[in-house]
């Protein structure tokens, strides 16, 4: 007994038993195996970071947007992707387009045949507004009208003023443009009305502010009224004054959030926003006001100075217009105004937050009037959108729709346009420093000179042709060989749009306090691309003029990712 194995005295490894040890082992191995699994899924899915807007992981564009590594992957500084741009430009939103007969049958019902020959014209009168419609729709060959209003005196009893609201046929931009012209018109001894001239874009100037509650002219109503009223139009009047809190009482009773500090200020404009966009996300999680300050830091990269300037109006670059309708904001400057007169008096109380790993989630049952996050001094653990990271990124989503361009800046790519009668292509030529730099770029030098271009858009763009050459080389001569196949035009060919007799100076400088704006390199970059984007055809460096990568070389396939 005492000299057999331990295995003889169980019954378990008998012969008999074999199959069925041999089973339940097996049964254990596989349940091993669906635990490990089981929890591997669960890591994955609580680390997993989804798409956002901008079309890559926040991870990724963190990364970028604090490397200081001189990796070829270079930052693109160019202008910065906006609310507009995300909205799908859908024929069906904008609604009906008033064409010729449309015109024809709202005249014949409302045509008057009184006339005097020898009076003033009546800009009131049907058949004036029906003549002036007709001959807008058939000199404006490339653009869809939606809406006429009615037509007003202009300077003298010879001519009206009347507005429109259109898009170009072959718009991209989810977006309505308002123009407003003057009118000559003449008089015949048959009481024949004829439209003699029309002005330029946006002369019209009693027709451009509608009165209140006034019905349009004529309009077709869009089939949905709240998707088209929810998309911009460029050349309406633009209402950015600040927006003021009504009374002691709605300020104590309401709900507040800033951000104080931080290493934000001064960085690019995509850094600047992707940081802004995660505090207004936060505000609206926690159904709190954004308190914001309208003043930031251009950075150097944009500046003429190439230093950082500070006091750049939020007004001067993005739609505050659209944002403060749309959204509960306060400028920061009359928010503290308010508090220090009636936070004592009315017992509002602060909570304050200094480590962004602090998430919205925990601030939820905040009762306290005001949430401070004050960010410290350490980058990039200082940086705003460090707040919207980790697990907060499936909760708290950055709000693009609310953050609309400058209309300001979009009014003038609307001019830009329409003096090229919205019937031009474009090309998006890369020289500067890129070019210079034939380690990065071996390339691109010889493929953007003049005779290169020329050999390159000789089978894409039609001879003749008006084309708008977007460009960072400083000396435009420089294309001067394209001249004699095409009509070609640059940005500063139409300075007298931000110069100082423009409604552009006129405007941002009332908004400086009396200070003139300077027309930086941030406003230039944006509307030169945004002309770019509105052409008919568009050729870009990267994709169409050289074989050289966007970022450097050996980075085209990193960029694609």
């Amino acid at each position: 007994m005492l000299g057999r194995s331990a295995f003889s005295r169980t019954g378990s490894f008998r012969p008999e038993n074999l199959g069925q040890n041999a089973m339940a082992m097996i049964g254990n191995v596989c349940f091993s195996f669906f635990v490990v699994g089981v929890l591997v899924f669960t890591i994955m899915a609580a680390t997993y970071e989804p798409e956002d807007p901008l079309f890559h992981p926040s991870t990724k564009i963190t990364t970028f947007l604090t490397s200081k590594s001189n990796a070829t992957f270079k930052s693109d500084n160019t202008v910065v992707r906006t609310g507009e741009d995300f909205m799908a430009a859908n024929e069906t939103v904008f609604g009906s387009i008033i064409n010729s007969t449309d015109v024809e049958n709202f005249a014949s019902a409302e045509s008057d045949s009184h006339c005097d020959v020898n009076g003033p014209v009546d800009c009131r009168d049907p058949e004036v507004f029906h003549l002036m419609m007709r001959a807008t729709i058939e000199k404006f060959q490339d653009i869809h009208f939606y809406r006429f209003g009615k037509p007003v005196r202009g300077s003298n009893d010879s001519n009206c003023d009347m507005a429109w609201r259109f898009r170009p046929k072959e718009g991209k931009a989810a977006a309505f443009y308002k123009d407003y012209r003057r009118f000559e018109i003449d008089r015949y001894e048959n009481c024949t009305l004829s439209v003699v001239s029309i002005g330029e874009y946006h002369t019209g100037v009693n027709a451009r502010k509608r009165k209140k509650h006034q019905k349009a002219g004529l309009e077709k109503t869009p089939t949905n009224l709240d998707l088209a009223n929810a998309l911009p139009v460029v050349g309406e009047v633009v209402n950015d004054s600040l927006p003021v809190v009504e009374s002691e009482s709605s300020f104590s009773h309401g709900k507040y959030l800033i951000y104080e500090g931080g290493g934000d200020r001064c960085k690019s404009m995509n850094h600047y926003l992707w940081s802004f966009l995660c505090a207004l996300g936060e505000a609206q999680y926690l159904n709190r006001t954004l308190v914001m300050d309208l003043s930031i830091c251009l950075s150097s990269i944009y500046t003429s100075s190439k230093q950082d300037e500070e006091g750049k109006d939020f007004r001067f670059y993005f739609d505050f217009e659209h944002l403060k309708e749309a959204a509960s904001v306060l400028d920061k400057e009359q928010f503290w105004a308010d508090w220090n007169k009636w936070q004592h008096k009315d017992g509002m109380n602060l909570h304050l937050v200094e480590d962004f790993r602090v998430t919205p989630m925990k601030l939820m049952e905040v009762k306290d009037a005001l949430i401070m996050r004050k960010f410290g001094s350490v980058e990039p653990d200082n940086y705003w959108y460090r707040v919207c990271e980790g697990e907060t990124e499936s909760v708290v989503q950055r709000p693009w729709h609310l953050l609309w361009k400058s209309r300001r800046l979009m009014d003038i790519v609307s001019a830009i346009s329409s003096k090229l009668n919205w019937d031009y292509d474009s090309v998006h030529v890369v020289r500067g420093e890129k070019a210079r730099n034939k380690e990065l770029w071996p390339n691109l030098d010889a493929h953007t000179s003049p005779d290169a271009l020329l050999s390159t858009l000789r089978d894409k763009i039609d001879e003749g042709r008006n084309l708008y050459i977007a460009t960072n080389e400083p000396d435009t001569s420089f294309f001067d060989p394209l001249k004699d196949k095409y009509g070609t035009h640059f940005l500063d060919e139409y300075k007298d749009l931000w110069d100082e007799n423009s409604e552009w100076y006129s405007e941002t400088t009332k908004l400086n306090k009396g200070i003139p704006v300077e027309f930086d390199g941030y406003m230039r970059v944006s509307i030169d691309t945004e002309v770019f984007l509105r052409g008919k055809k568009q050729l870009e460096t990267f994709n169409d003029l050289t074989s050289d990568c966007k970022d450097g070389i050996n980075t085209c396939n990193v960029a694609a990712n």
